[in-house]
């Protein structure tokens, strides 16, 4: 199969609705990508999909231009309540969930949609009555859309369309359970359309697949190599203490425009990045345990450039699509050769050009050759110059939860009122008048 990413078949070639069409045109999306192309022509005459394709190759804008036709060609079901949705895209992370609600008010801005997203950590009270107050597309991560199910403030009775996205990272978070609970509470896999899509599809997705859908047709997006030929991957080989030096050093030689650095602790990532700001470089550090709403702050400081370097543990390796990411930094190689090629997929996405470097330290070089196995071919190995390694300034301190929290309370203490200070012998009480 080829693996050139785009095809030559125009979106316009579908007879699309002209509401969806216009949106296409506005993003800018004319020519299908090969996942696309392949996707389009199954799923809009009603037939089960179950796609496989590398990351940044246009399985999202796949599945919403279905959506939006579908939900347009077809009738809504009679008797239909305003908060039952008609159709539900479910993935595994709050990011993806996010990015994927952004492409969807996106590409069907003209379209009358209601859209609801909804996932953990935040607006609580806020998803749930937008879900009461009407909703026909339902965007969340499996725990939250199960917590308001359970609560009747919807149900999953007038589904038309599912979509299930990253479905190999369903099961690597442990989310099946979830996902089957969700699926028998649907209108039986013949009386709705379903697409699934996948990194791969293993033995485990496929059984997913054929219990759930609809004799599912297989599109597979093969290329020679797992990895994209546009991601100019290297290695090098530290020992632990010149990690922190080449960093430094590879930052001053690249001067990177958006760089993205992969660890695998938040340990490490706390004291990446308290190196990086120490050294100048305004750098947002992103961790399973960063509230919502910071997280969300901090990547749309990384997107607009506020940071240009983005520290983070494997939470922000898989669903998000962020712009001109020049170059990945694998400061600790990731323990999952899949995971591998998650974090150099946010580089060199659709069609662009990036750098991919990863170092090999005392504690996970040994990872390299499953990697290696995997991706199908050696890495290319650079020696370190030691003109490379730069002798780093002190990192930044940060303040402990426990200091910061009694500064915090310090601060808003109020002044003793004076007539407070007279109080009797042996007594904290103050004298009465």
């Amino acid at each position: 199969m080829s693996s050139k990413l785009f095809s030559d078949i125009p979106f316009a070639r579908f007879q699309l609705p002209a509401v969806v069409q216009q949106g296409l045109d506005e993003t800018k999306l004319t020519c299908c990508t090969m996942i696309q192309a392949q996707t389009l022509p199954i799923a809009l005459e009603g037939n089960d999909v179950a796609g496989q394709a590398q990351t940044g190759t246009g399985k999202t804008a796949a599945f919403l231009v279905v959506l939006f036709t579908w939900l347009l060609k077809q009738p809504a079901p009679e008797k239909r309540k305003i908060n039952q949705p008609r159709a539900i895209i479910i993935a595994p992370t709050r990011e993806l969930a996010i990015q994927i609600h952004q492409d969807a008010q996106q590409l069907g801005r003209y379209t009358s949609f209601r859209m609801a997203l909804v996932y953990g950590g935040t607006d609580y009270l806020k998803q749930r009555k937008q879900l009461e107050s009407g909703v026909d597309i339902l965007i969340g991560t499996p725990g939250r859309v199960i917590d308001y199910f359970k609560q009747g403030v919807f149900d999953l009775k007038a589904i038309q369309i599912m979509i299930l996205d990253e479905a190999d990272r369903m099961f690597d978070l442990g989310f099946i359970k979830d996902i089957r609970y969700l699926l028998r509470r649907m209108p039986k896999p013949e009386r709705r359309l379903s697409m699934l899509f996948s990194a791969t599809l293993s033995w485990r997705v496929m059984e997913l697949a054929y219990e759930h859908m609809n004799n599912p047709q297989l599109i597979k997006i093969e290329t020679d190599k797992i990895t994209s030929d546009k991601v100019r991957q290297t290695i090098y080989y530290p020992s632990n203490s010149e990690k922190i030096p080449l960093l430094l050093g590879l930052i001053k030689q690249h001067n990177p425009q958006r760089t993205m650095i992969f660890v695998n602790t938040k340990r490490s990532a706390e004291r990446v990045t308290a190196y990086l700001q120490g050294n100048g470089h305004k750098t947002a550090l992103l961790s399973g345990d960063v509230p919502q709403r910071k997280r969300q702050s901090l990547l749309q400081g990384f997107q607009s450039g506020d940071y240009p370097f983005l520290v983070a543990t494997d939470v922000a390796s898989r669903g998000l699509h962020i712009p001109e990411v020049s170059h990945i930094i694998n400061f600790d190689l990731p323990q999952s050769e899949e995971d591998y090629v998650h974090r150099i997929g946010r580089t060199a996405r659709v069609g662009a050009e990036g750098d991919a470097i990863s170092f090999a330290c005392e504690d996970y070089a040994f990872y390299l050759p499953a990697i290696e196995k995997y991706i199908g071919h050696k890495i290319p190995a650079s020696a370190i110059d030691p003109q490379l390694l730069l002798t780093p300034k002190p990192p930044t301190r940060r303040k402990s939860k426990k200091k910061a929290r009694s500064t915090a309370a310090a601060s808003h203490k109020r002044p003793h009122n004076r007539r407070h200070k007279h109080t009797r012998k042996g007594s904290s009480k103050p004298q009465r008048k």
